[in-house]
């Protein structure tokens, strides 16, 4: 399932939701954005 953030509430949105609609349904915002998960190397000793 893929999930998405507003830019201005910061609130998670579900897939099912942005298909309807392009806005927030939170604050109404039609800024929406996939987060990236960062991945973070070690160097193994």
């Amino acid at each position: 399932m893929t999930t998405y953030k507003c830019f201005d509430c910061g609130k998670i949105i579900k897939e099912e939701y942005i298909r309807k609609r392009v806005r927030c349904p939170y604050c109404g915002s039609k800024i929406v954005y996939k987060p990236r998960v960062v991945n973070t190397k070690v160097k193994a000793v």
